[in-house]
C-alpha cells in the first residue's frame, strides 16, 4: 500500500508514476475521500473538545449546587452528533483503505520505462548456448521415453494442468528441492521454515494477491482460506503487526512449499507439459531489511538465484523488467530465465523483487531504527527456484542422443546416480 501522506503532498507525481504500470488508474476518489475524512476528523475534534468543556462546566456547576438541565440537554445533543460522525468516519476510512489497496506500487527511479515484456532489458546474457550434434527432444518426449513423467494419470486424477513425477522423475524433483534448500542455507544466512499451505484472506492482502487478484487463487469457501500461490505469502506474514528491533535486521527466511495457481489469465500462453501448471514446487526466499539496504539486498538475491542455475549447468540470463511488465506489488524486479533446447525457448524460473514498504504497510510490519523511530521495513522476495521449468530445462539441456539424462555434478549426491536412463 502506498503512503497516503506522500500521495496527498504530490498527487500528480504519483499519478504519473502509477500510470507507468497501469494506464487507467485514477487517484481522484482517494483524494476526495481523504479530503472528506480530514474535514470530518477536524469537525469531530472540535465537537469532542466542546463535549469535554461542557462536561467540566457541568462538574463545576454541580459543585456549586447550580442547575445543569440545559447543559445536560446540550451535552446529549453533542454526544448524539459525535456518534453519527464517528460512524461516518469509520465508513469513509474503510472506503479510503479499499481504494488504496487497489493501487499498485510505484516503480523505482532506476526501472526502465516500457509498455510490455518486449521493453525489458537483458542485464546478464548467455554467451553461448549448449550445442547438440543431434536434434534435442523436449521434456514431454524425454519424460515419456524414460517413464519419469505421467501427465495422463495426472489428468485422470485432477484434470489438465497438473504434473505427476514418477520413479526417477520423482527422485529428481525431490533432489532439486533438497539441493536448492541446502545451497541457500549453507551459503547464505537463511532461517528455514515449513509454513502452512493455506492462509487467511488478510495474509494474501499483505503480499498483494488480494483484493485485486483473487481469481488467480484457489479459495476454500467453507473455511475462508486460500491455497498459497507461493510461500512468500506465509513467510512475509510471520511478522505481520509486529515491530522488529533494528539489531534483528536483516532477516532472511527460506521456505519450500507446493504452490497453487488457477492460471485464470493463461489463455493463449504455452501450457504444454511443465511450462504452466496449477500445482508446482518452489523454494522461496524472503528478506526483511532496512530501507537504506534494500537495493543492495536485491542485487544479492539475484546473484544467489543465478548461482543455482550455474551449479545446475544450465544456460541462463537475467532480465530487468520495465515499468509496464512489473507486478502489482513490485518497485523493481529481475527475472531469471533458463534455456530449454527442446522447447527452443527461454523459461522464467525466478523473479526477484523489491517491494520497498508496499507490503509492510499492508501488513503493518515495522522496525525501530537506530534513532528509536518506528518505520516500515522493506521486504524482498525471490524464487530460489521454482522446479517445473528447471526440471524441463535440466532434462532437455543434459539429454543424450539415446534419450538418457546426465545429472549435473552438484546434483549427483542427492540422487545417488549420475544418469537417468
Amino acid at each position: 500500500m502506498l503512503d497516503l501522506k506522500k500521495i496527498r503532498e504530490n498527487p500528480k507525481k504519483f499519478k504519473d508514476l502509477i500510470s507507468l504500470k497501469e494506464k487507467d488508474v485514477s487517484l481522484k476518489k482517494i483524494i476526495d475521500l481523504d479530503s472528506q475524512l480530514k474535514s470530518l476528523v477536524s469537525k469531530l475534534n472540535n465537537l469532542q473538545a466542546d463535549q469535554n468543556n461542557k462536561s467540566k462546566e457541568i462538574g463545576i456547576m454541580k459543585s456549586k449546587g447550580e442547575k445543569t438541565n440545559d447543559l445536560f440537554s446540550d451535552l446529549k445533543k453533542l454526544s448524539d452528533e459525535i456518534k453519527l460522525l464517528e460512524k461516518e468516519e469509520k465508513k469513509i476510512s474503510l472506503s479510503l483503505k479499499e481504494e488504496l489497496l487497489q493501487i499498485p506500487n510505484i516503480p523505482h527511479s532506476t526501472v526502465p520505462i516500457g509498455l510490455s515484456e518486449k521493453d525489458n532489458i537483458i542485464k546478464v546474457d548467455c554467451d553461448e548456448k549448449k550445442k547438440f550434434n543431434f536434434k534435442p527432444r523436449d521434456h514431454i518426449d524425454l519424460g515419456k521415453g524414460l517413464d519419469i513423467l505421467d501427465f495422463e494419470s495426472a489428468a485422470k486424477i485432477s484434470g489438465s494442468g497438473f504434473p505427476m513425477f514418477k520413479g526417477k522423475g520423482a527422485l529428481l524433483e525431490r533432489a532439486l528441492i533438497s539441493f536448492m534448500i541446502d545451497f541457500s542455507l549453507k551459503n547464505y544466512n537463511y532461517t528455514e521454515f515449513f509454513t502452512p499451505f493455506m492462509v487467511k484472506p488478510d495474509s494474501a492482502l499483505t503480499t498483494g494477491q488480494l483484493p485485486k487478484f483473487d481469481d488467480d487463487m484457489y479459495y476454500i469457501e467453507k473455511d475462508d482460506l486460500f491455497l498459497i500461490p507461493t510461500a512468500e505469502v506465509s513467510l512475509t506474514n510471520i511478522h505481520k503487526d509486529e515491530i522488529l528491533q533494528n539489531e534483528e535486521l536483516p532477516k532472511y527466511y527460506l521456505g519450500y512449499s507446493s504452490c497453487f495457481r488457477r492460471e485464470a489469465g493463461s489463455y493463449g500462453k504455452d501450457t504444454r507439459g511443465l511450462l504452466r501448471v496449477h500445482q508446482f514446487n518452489k523454494v522461496e526466499l524472503v528478506k526483511f531489511v532496512e530501507p537504506s539496504r534494500s537495493y543492495e539486498e536485491l542485487e544479492s538475491l539475484v546473484s544467489q538465484a543465478a548461482e543455482i542455475c550455474k551449479l545446475l549447468e544450465l544456460d541462463y540470463r537475467v532480465i530487468e523488467l520495465c515499468t509496464g511488465d512489473l507486478s502489482f506489488s513490485a518497485a523493481k524486479c529481475y527475472d531469471i530465465e533458463v534455456w530449454a533446447p527442446g522447447e527452443s525457448k527461454w523459461l522464467e524460473v525466478s523473479s526477484c523483487s523489491n517491494f520497498e514498504d508496499f507490503q509492510s504497510r499492508r501488513g503493518n510490519i515495522r522496525f525501530k531504527n537506530v534513532e528509536g523511530k518506528v518505520e516500515f521495513v522493506h521486504t524482498l522476495n525471490g524464487s530460489g527456484l521454482a522446479t517445473p521449468r528447471i526440471f524441463a530445462s535440466l532434462i532437455e539441456t543434459h539429454q543424450n542422443e539415446d534419450g538418457s539424462i546426465s545429472i549435473p555434478v552438484a546434483l549427483q549426491p542427492y540422487l545417488g546416480i549420475s544418469e537417468i536412463k
